[in-house]
């Protein structure tokens, strides 16, 4: 049986190879706003059940149409699940990354992707999560866009499109460094 041999590092490459461990309150707090969001999500839900099921419906003469308020505040909770999974691939995928191992191997909650996660697969996901997220507040624009200015709305789809060319760069600049590990995986 052999052992692995372990090289002692100098003070300075310890040093240095051990500061990513500040990234660790980094994380903590991610996770800490994580539960804020938490906290979010259920308010907007109850206000949603409250007020619909409870006190006689939406008050339409506030709002455009109970179904448009109803509507605006569903996007709202998928907004506030699509930002807590983006938390999710941040926390999770950068401490794998860029901290320390979480040895989840064979741990039968363990997410799909983090099996093949490395620094720029989380780029790309993040990516894509941020463009889901700006595609809801997009959508929920054009849902208020009467009463919002054309410049406003113009903006956002400026934006999102912006978004969007970045995540194709990224995705493409990710298959023209890697292109055999692409051909590999397919």
């Amino acid at each position: 049986m052999t052992t692995p041999t372990t090289s002692r590092l100098g003070p300075l490459s310890y040093l240095i190879f051990s500061s990513r461990w500040l990234q660790l309150p980094l994380y903590l707090g991610l996770i800490v706003a994580q539960a804020i969001y938490v906290v979010q999500f259920i308010r907007e839900l109850w206000h949603l059940v409250m007020t619909t099921l409870f006190n006689g419906g939406i008050d339409v003469t506030v709002a455009d149409s109970a179904e448009t308020t109803i509507m605006l505040t569903v996007l709202g909770l998928i907004d506030v699940v699509m930002i807590s999974n983006l938390l999710v691939m941040v926390i999770v995928g950068g401490y794998e990354t860029f901290v320390s191992r979480l040895r989840l191997e064979g741990h039968p909650d363990q997410p799909e992707w983090l099996s093949h996660v490395n620094a720029t697969v989380l780029k790309v996901k993040l990516a894509m999560a941020i463009i889901g997220i700006s595609s809801i507040h997009l959508l929920a624009t054009f849902i208020k866009a009467a009463s919002l200015s054309s410049q406003t709305i113009m903006w956002q789809i400026l934006l999102h499109l912006t978004f969007v060319v970045s995540a194709v760069a990224l995705a493409y600049i990710d298959r023209i460094m890697q292109p055999g590990a692409k051909a590999e995986s397919h």
